[in-house]
């Protein structure tokens, strides 16, 4: 049995009750207070004689508490006879109040009636703190789920909206929704017309209609080009930094502005986040939004920017099918008009009035000229003449306007490099500028001038192309006792477009030689300019100390900022010319092919990895190297040489191994084109780009050069490193040069007058004691009476040239001869 522990010293039962952690009231069944302890006296500062006798429980409570005391507490205690954890507000001595918690025992004599009510007083001041603090916590997370909620809504309706009014419609309510705003209002970027147009708003009444420029001091716009959030807590701060917006304020009683932009970029990135637009809302009363809500706000402002973004592309998907369904008809629809007029004529139909309002085509045929126009008002007609010269001129679009007619757009109509005309139209009011169609006119004028060049020219037009995918191509390949390069484009025969092939030669020391042949995915103009940039890359990162693979590292992350590039194949090799080692690497283009002498060609396998961007497996490139032997040929070539739907690419493979096995004897000049067309011949479906590279200098310099007078530049740039990498001195150099010039001029201006495909075949030998070029035409050489021109090239040539002989017998054979100085 056990006992109660006894403490050392003698408790004292009176002073137990008096200083008790608790307060003790002892009441009459009325409340009247009869016994109160110190504890309870010490917590309200009352003086005992003040409340014994003389005052009731109730008497100390605040008012609201008085009728609950009234209405739960008494009945509850009279018909329970005890009360558990009642809160109270207690009204202290000096008016301050004093939270607590009321335990109350009623008492009863043998009769049963109430004798006295035994109640213990209990401090809640912190406990009320506590649970102020929850209440808080659950008012935050109450408005907290409140703005999910939301925000949930506008995400769900977002998902639904495929045009940007709908966007705007569904963000409008978003501030209301979740944090109570009195009103919003939604403005779109037109980055075309440099402004903001309001798109949609809660209060019809108030909102602002009109369109404000981009550039403007309003804060909307200010917003829209800094890209972050700006809140206006106050009438007083607009009137300080913002007048316009203070009167709006004023006018629709807001008291709290808040401008979120809509942002494209990642959630939480203010820095490079493309903005689309900008949501206003307001609040009526003064308001400071908490970090949490401000958190909503800027997610609200990048659900909307991307589901802008969305609404966006999906109108340019959406505009595009239609721009592209209209150029494809109007091609088809012109072709079904042969003459040069009537062509012109529906032309002007198609655009008017469904793009234009009014159109003008222009054709620099004859004295005059030719015109088709249609629509209304025609622009100012002097202000007209001259932009048109303009373009007829230099063969740019002129797309603005600082006059009277801003947005009449004159654009070339150009054929095979040719400007036939010019197609002169003022966009429909309401519809995009011509800015913002650039892409679209420039099209429909690429389609237009080709379709209004007639049959007779067609093959010269695709000449033109593909003169212009050349210039597009590396034209200075360096020249080198100790290597050549031969390279060869030959563009798809069945339409006319440039495409994305491409090769390159350059010297990254001169000891280091880099080679280089790829591939861009698509075709057209974006093609050949991607091809252009990853050239341009190539060369600017190449350097000696990096190689093969770190180039195509470097090159990854190039692509990743220009994603035409993505997925374009290359095949790259560094040779060291001192040592003959060459390193190379390919990523996801086809093996190079070597030919080393007295062996097989074989293919170099070493070195592979995925096409540029593609992000696929590891990103750590490969390289290999190996060693070429003297004499060695290696060729680098695009898919469109060996690729056939119709039969496997080991076929092909074996193909051109047996075709450039069977030219390994053959001059370099001219190897890559007979391998082009011994293997696709003319009717290819396809580019084809070959890149050769021999490791030492060739004897014989053979060339066949097109008609072209722009030809004999290239000519005597590569007959020039021809006879360098021969020590030919500079003066027999500049004497050969300008005969074999002429002789090429008077080829092409008289042999070849009315046949702008004729070919001229350049020979030269060069020996101990001379050089020996052999020019060669074909041509009529119907050459008019008094020709003064040919006389002098004549006279240039035999003052040059030391022998000089001519053979008409097939055409015309120039054969010149000049002694080198040490033979003389």
């Amino acid at each position: 049995m056990t006992q109660d522990l006894r403490v050392p010293w003698d408790e004292d039962p009176g002073d137990l009750y008096e200083h008790a952690p608790c307060g003790y009231l002892t009441t009459l069944p009325d409340g009247t207070i009869v016994k109160v302890n110190e504890t309870f006296l010490a917590w309200t500062g009352y003086d005992r004689n003040a409340l014994v006798g003389r005052r009731r429980f109730r008497d100390l409570l605040s008012p609201g508490d008085k009728i609950y005391y009234e209405t739960h507490y008494a009945p509850m205690l009279s018909m329970r006879d005890d009360v558990q954890e009642f809160a109270f507000e207690l009204v202290r001595a000096d008016g301050r109040r004093l939270p607590i918690l009321v335990n109350s025992v009623l008492g009863r004599d043998p009769a049963g009636l109430p004798r006295a009510v035994r109640t213990m007083v209990f401090n809640a001041t912190e406990r009320r703190g506590y649970e102020r603090e929850l209440l808080a916590a659950r008012h935050a997370a109450e408005g907290s789920e409140q703005r999910v909620r939301a925000l949930q809504q506008v995400v769900a309706d977002l998902a639904a909206a495929a045009t940007a009014v709908e966007v705007a419609e569904a963000v409008v309510s978003a501030p209301a929704a979740a944090f109570e705003a009195a009103g919003a209002q939604v403005w779109l970027l037109d980055l075309d017309r440099e402004q903001l147009v309001p798109l949609a708003g809660t209060d019809t009444e108030d909102a602002v209609r009109d369109d404000i420029p981009l550039a403007s001091s309003r804060p909307v716009a200010q917003v829209a080009r800094r890209g972050d959030l700006h809140v206006i807590g106050s009438v007083e701060e607009a009137e300080k930094h913002f007048p316009e917006l203070a009167v709006t304020m004023r006018r629709t009683g807001f008291h709290t502005v808040v401008l979120l932009p809509l942002t494209a970029g990642f959630p939480g990135e203010s820095i490079g986040a493309d903005v689309l637009g900008v949501l206003s809302f307001g609040f009526t009363d003064k308001r400071e939004l908490t970090d949490s809500e401000l958190r909503v706000v800027r997610l609200l402002g990048h659900q909307a920017g991307q589901a802008l973004d969305r609404a966006r592309l999906y109108d340019d998907a959406r505009r595009r099918e239609e721009r592209a369904t209209f150029l494809a008809e109007t091609t088809r629809v012109l072709d079904e008009e042969s003459r040069l007029m009537p062509r012109a004529r529906r032309l002007i139909e198609r655009l008017v009035p469904d793009v234009a309002e009014w159109a003008a085509v222009r054709l620099q045929i004859g004295p005059a000229g030719l015109l088709a126009d249609a629509g209304g008002p025609a622009p100012d007609a002097d202000r007209l003449a001259e932009r048109v010269a303009l373009v007829a001129a230099n063969g740019k679009a002129e797309l603005t306007d600082g006059g009277t007619d801003p947005d009449c757009a004159v654009l070339p109509l150009t054929a095979g490099g040719r400007v036939l005309g010019t197609l002169a139209l003022r966009m429909a009011p309401g519809r995009r500028t011509a800015t913002a169609e650039a892409a679209f006119l420039g099209d429909l004028a690429d389609r237009a001038g080709l379709a209004l060049e007639n049959a007779r020219l067609y093959e010269q037009e695709r000449a033109v192309a593909r003169t212009l995918q050349r210039s597009l191509l590396a034209h200075d390949l360096p020249t080198d006792p100790r290597f050549a390069v031969e390279t060869h484009y030959q563009a798809a025969a069945l339409d006319m477009e440039v495409g994305g092939d491409w090769f390159d030669a350059f010297l990254i020391t001169p000891d280091k030689l880099a080679v280089v042949v790829g591939d861009v995915v698509g075709r057209g103009i974006d093609a050949a300019t991607t091809m252009g940039q990853l050239r341009s890359a190539i060369r600017a990162l190449a350097s000696a100390e990096a190689g093969p693979a770190r180039l195509l590292e470097r090159l990854d992350r190039f692509v990743d900022r220009v994603e035409s590039a993505r997925m374009a194949t290359v095949a790259y090799a560094e040779v060291d010319l001192t040592t003959s080692e060459m390193t190379y690497a390919c990523a996801g283009h086809l093996p190079p092919l070597l030919a080393e002498p007295g062996g097989a060609p074989r293919y170099l396998f070493d070195g592979r990895s995925g096409a540029l961007g593609s992000r696929a497996g590891r990103r750590q490139r490969l390289e290999h190297r190996t060693h070429l032997a003297a004499g060695s040929r290696l060729l680098l070539y695009t898919d469109g040489l060996i690729e056939r739907r119709n039969r496997r690419i080991d076929a092909g493979f074996e193909m051109l191994a047996r075709a450039y096995a069977s030219r390994r004897d053959a001059p370099l000049p001219g190897l890559t084109a007979g391998l082009a067309h011994s293997l696709v011949g003319r009717e290819h479906v396809d580019d084809v780009c070959l890149l050769c590279l021999a490791i030492g200098t060739e004897e014989r310099l053979e060339r066949a050069i097109g008609a072209d007078p722009i030809q004999i530049a290239l000519l005597r740039k590569d007959m020039r490193g021809w006879l360098a990498s021969h020590g030919i001195d500079e003066d027999t150099t500049q004497a050969v040069l300008l005969a074999c010039s002429e002789a090429v001029a008077n080829a092409i201006e008289h042999g070849y007058r009315n046949d702008p495909f004729g070919i001229v075949d350049v020979t030269a030998v060069v020996s101990a004691e001379a050089i020996e070029v052999r020019i060669t035409d074909r041509g009529d050489w119907r050459v008019p009476q008094g020709d003064e021109v040919r006389g002098r090239g004549l006279r240039l040539i035999h003052q040059t040239m030391d022998e000089v002989t001519f053979d008409r017998t097939d055409g015309t054979t120039v054969t010149m001869r000049r002694a080198r100085p040490e033979g003389r």
